[in-house]
């Protein structure tokens, strides 16, 4: 260890470390910071014989990292060093370093807010910002404040703003190591060679794997998004190698989070003498572990990650370019034994235009998980402790109302008995709910298994992943066979988490006398299911048997034929949250019988009113409804006043947009926001300000949001005509989205003459419609989006008629206007047309009228 860059900075940080409760460390990839500062930190005498917890964002760099300290100490792990991540522990009464992974670390803190036998928390590997790395911050620095003022904390990390989280730690001093040693050196692609989209990756990443094999020396490590497209590249790679003589003596290692602990350590470990490896990996690679015999790394330059749809909630998983503080990260992985090499497979153009920094996992998850253990702290308003990012207060009130659904809290944000147990299984509080709720209808064991399967990745594997019914996933776990359609590694964890958790459920629940309910054996794991997203119970439109609404109101549909697609009820597991009308991915069928059995509670019964076209009058239904599902409804003559504007919405939809009283404005206002929406290449000029869907399609769809609270007080169509449309739409949008639109899509443009001119969103390119005359002086093209976006120039005579139209002003004053001039002169003797377009005065005057004005 005494060779690690880190070795030199170790005294500083040792007297830093007594003399500071909060200390920054700054080490870039390959460092060492990992293994040798804990160990370094062991007998320092402010420790008081008291323990070290060490951070660590995975769990595959949680077990290596206490494996690599243990055999530095000649020991086992478990004895001075030990490891905790979800359903796996190796410690004992001798362990002095427990690292762990971030959920493990909450639930100590939960357990024990003053951490009365540990003296350090370490949070690894910072940057990388997880959710639960800036929950457990936050709540140590309120331990530290209020309950232990002897609490030391270090954060490290390879690429971090120092300056903030120094600020965030009581201005914490800050130490930073050199980090590797070995130069690196990094090759880009040509950009006509660049990918034009995620699909052509593998096969490049194929290509370039065996160009590298035969130019360089060592191991290759490669960085792909996610588990798909590593299996795409060995299978591509496993074929060309074998056609190869000359590479015979080469392992391929897939790495990824899934794969078992044996898979994992062969993918780390050191390849045997005259063999050389080519390890595929997911970002699990990206940080804290060496991988032996690496020189080269290949960089796809892209990841997949999970970012939360607070307008359908839904997570999306979603593949996006890794920014440039990543693909520093990655980059070292070649530099951390010798001298590397690195291939990004993007052009230096695009190199420029990543993000900087990854975007905080706070800032892009669903937060019911982080509003739950808030909850169970005491914490009902997240300033009441320190973030280096506040949670959004959008997704954190969605995450609030959804625990209170759940039953977790109650109406003042407090946690409730059941929310309490929903903590004890460290799952999803959506899943945490259905686990307890399951004990009311005895199927604990199938509860255990689906909250455990939908932990995980599908377990189905090829041609067997398209079937949509989670039902045959559940009978394929319950069935001791082999079955090939299924993933071992995976329903061997699966098993072991459902076993942890019937224990745990067994353990808590209390005895009761209390009957349980029954249900059909065909609805059990649909209840389950509604139980744990009573949101997504969903019903057959009825116009296409692949196409569902679901309870929230948002839509879903089948992408190919199904079984369950003919049901008339469904629960859905999982879908892609993309879009109006998501795609089903797993779901169990649900009968209307014991959709009233089990969600009762939910079920309610109201009067709906709708436009009758032929009457023009009022319709009103009695209907039972769960949600935006009608389960019933009959006719009746009751029409509530309150009900009025509903009706009337609905008769708005059916005559369509067209029916309101657009004006000018806002029809503009509407065309540069879907120009804004559509331009390519622009997306670091809107950072991280969404723009809204303002499509017709989009409008007309969510008109309940927009205009239905404008409706009120008016009963007839004709009264339509009372709508402010343009200050209606101003009202959807935030003050900073505004702004932004216009920044970069202003509404008029300021010509040299002084007139400012309407820009026309209607058209691609926008059009500036403005006479010529106006533009003497003016150079260049117009342009918008930051100078980015020239505009189309209608040209245009006195008489506001076309005489020539460019997106190149400058071509059109050098080769083109002496030509219009003669002819203008002629139509147009009293208008000013000089020789020299570029040195004359722009004007909106006749001549006589110049000549007066002066």
């Amino acid at each position: 260890m005494s060779d690690l860059p880190i070795q030199s900075i170790l005294p500083k940080l040792l007297q830093t470390m007594s003399g500071h409760s909060n200390v920054v460390l700054q080490a870039p990839p390959g460092a060492g910071k990992t293994t040798a500062v804990p160990l370094a930190l062991l007998n320092e005498p402010w420790l008081n014989g008291k323990n070290i917890i060490m951070l660590e964002p995975r769990r595959l760099a949680a077990r290596t990292a206490a494996a690599r300290m243990a055999s530095q100490l000649g020991e086992r792990v478990g004895e001075t060093v030990g490891f905790q991540v979800r359903g796996e522990r190796k410690s004992s009464r001798r362990t002095r370093i427990l690292v762990v992974t971030e959920g493990i670390l909450t639930r100590l803190l939960q357990a024990d807010p003053e951490l009365v036998s540990s003296a350090l928390v370490i949070f690894d590997e910072f940057h990388e910002r997880s959710l639960q790395a800036d929950l457990s911050l936050a709540l140590c620095l309120q331990s530290q404040e209020y309950l232990r003022d002897d609490l030391k904390l270090l954060v490290m990390s390879a690429t971090l703003d120092t300056d903030a989280i120094s600020s965030l730690l009581n201005n914490a001093p800050t130490i930073t190591s050199e980090g590797r040693n070995f130069p690196v050196d990094i090759e880009y692609l040509d950009q006509r060679e660049e990918p034009e989209g995620p699909r052509q990756v593998p096969s490049l990443m194929a290509s370039k794997i065996v160009q590298s094999l035969r130019r360089e020396e060592g191991s290759i490590l490669a960085f792909l998004p996610g588990v798909a497209e590593i299996k795409q590249v060995e299978t591509l790679l496993t074929e060309r190698l074998n056609e190869d003589n000359n590479h015979q003596n080469i392992v391929i290692a897939p790495l990824f989070g899934d794969l078992s602990r044996e898979q994992q350590d062969q993918a780390i470990s050191p390849p045997a003498e005259g063999v050389r490896k080519i390890v595929l990996a997911t970002n699990v690679a990206e940080t804290s572990l060496t991988i032996e015999g690496v020189r080269i790394v290949i960089d796809s330059g892209l990841m997949r990650e999970t970012r939360f749809n607070p307008n359908s909630g839904m997570n999306q998983l979603v593949t996006s370019n890794i920014s440039q503080a990543s693909a520093t990260q990655r980059t070292g992985r070649a530099g951390r034994l010798s001298a590397g090499y690195c291939l990004r497979l993007w052009s230096e153009g695009r190199q420029r235009s990543l993000n900087s920094k990854n975007t905080p996992e706070i800032n892009r998850s669903d937060l019911a998980p982080l509003a739950l253990e808030l909850a169970k702290w005491g914490v009902n308003d997240v300033s009441e402790l320190y973030w280096l990012d506040t949670p959004p207060p959008g997704p954190m009130a969605q995450a609030q109302q959804l625990l209170q659904q759940l039953g977790a809290i109650d109406e003042k944000l407090r946690i409730t008995p059941h929310g309490t147990s929903m903590l004890t299984f460290g799952a999803h509080p959506r899943l945490a709910h259905m686990l307890v709720t399951s004990v009311d209808w005895g199927l604990q064991q199938q509860a255990c298994l689906l909250a455990a399967l939908l932990s995980e990745r599908d377990i189905f594997r090829g041609e067997a992943r398209w079937d949509r019914d989670i039902g045959k996933r559940i009978q394929l776990l319950k069935s001791q066979g082999n079955d090939h359609r299924g993933d071992r590694n995976a329903i061997h964890r699966i098993r072991q988490q459902a076993k942890t958790w019937l224990s745990q459920l067994i353990e808590f629940t209390p005895s009761t006398d209390k009957p349980q309910q029954v249900l059909d054996s065909s609805d059990e794991i649909g209840v389950l299911l509604g139980l744990a997203y009573p949101d997504r119970i969903a019903k057959t439109r009825g116009d296409s048997a692949r196409r569902f609404l679901l309870s929230s109101g948002r839509g879903a549909h089948f992408s190919h034929d199904d079984a369950l697609a003919l049901s008339e009820y469904l629960v859905i597991a999982d879908l892609d949250g993309q879009g109006r009308d998501a795609r089903i991915q797993l779901a169990a069928e649900l009968s209307l019988e014991a959709l009233k059995a089990a969600f009762a509670p939910l079920i309610k019964d109201e009067i709906t009113v709708g436009w009758d076209n032929a009457s023009g009058r009022a319709e009103a239904l009695q209907q039972s409804r769960l949600g935006s599902l009608i389960l019933h409804q009959q006719s009746t003559k009751e029409v509530p006043a309150e009900a009025l504007s509903l009706a009337l919405l609905k008769a708005i939809r059916e005559r369509g947009l067209s029916s309101l009283p657009w004006s000018p404005e806002a029809k503009q206002l509407c065309s540069r926001v879907e120009f804004l929406r559509q331009s390519q290449g622009c997306e670091d000029l809107l950072a991280d300000t969404p723009v809204p869907d303002w499509s017709d399609d989009v409008l007309l769809e969510t008109m309940q949001d927009w205009l239905l609270p404008h409706l009120q007080g008016l009963h007839k169509l004709e009264q339509l005509a009372q709508l402010d449309l343009i200050n209606i739409l101003r009202g959807q949008l935030d003050w900073n989205f505004q702004q932004k639109l216009d920044e970069l899509a202003p509404s008029h443009y300021l010509v040299p003459s002084g007139s400012r001119i309407r820009i026309d969103y209607r058209e691609t390119p926008p059009i500036l419609a403005v006479r010529l005359q106006e533009l003497f002086g003016l150079a260049q093209t117009p342009t918008i989006l930051s100078k980015r976006y020239p505009l189309m120039i209608h040209l245009l005579s006195p008489a506001q008629r076309p005489v020539q139209i460019t997106r190149d002003l400058a071509n059109f004053w050098a080769n083109t206007y002496q030509e219009v001039k003669k002819e203008l002169r002629i139509k147009y003797q009293k208008h000013y047309w000089p020789d020299d377009p570029l040195t004359a005065v722009a004007t909106t005057k006749t001549k006589k009228r110049m000549d007066m004005g002066r």
